[in-house]
């Protein structure tokens, strides 16, 4: 931490918790994206849907928030429902 201006230890705590808010959300985009990718790989229609929408909000949120690129997000929502509406084609 850093040691001799108190504006910089500040800012050493603030980076602290920006850090762990962002290494939070992070792992929750994460694993929000690995139960719908795990859904469609065990062809669990039902899943994949009810999955999709939570994913798609923590990419969204994790957007806005900085977390990842603009671009990122879009491609893997645009990419997450293309895979489940493809499932989902192939099973009427």
């Amino acid at each position: 931490m850093a040691q001799r201006h108190a504006s910089a230890q500040k800012r050493a705590r603030q980076n602290q918790r920006r850090n762990q808010r962002n290494t939070m959300l992070r792992s929750a985009l994460r694993t929000a994206v690995r139960k719908v990718v795990g859904a469609l790989e065990t062809r669990d229609i039902a899943t994949a849907q009810a999955e999709l929408p939570h994913a798609v909000r923590a990419l969204g949120k994790a957007k806005s928030k900085g977390i990842i690129h603009r671009n990122l997000a879009a491609r893997k929502i645009s990419r997450l429902t293309r895979r489940v509406n493809a499932l989902v084609a192939t099973q009427s």
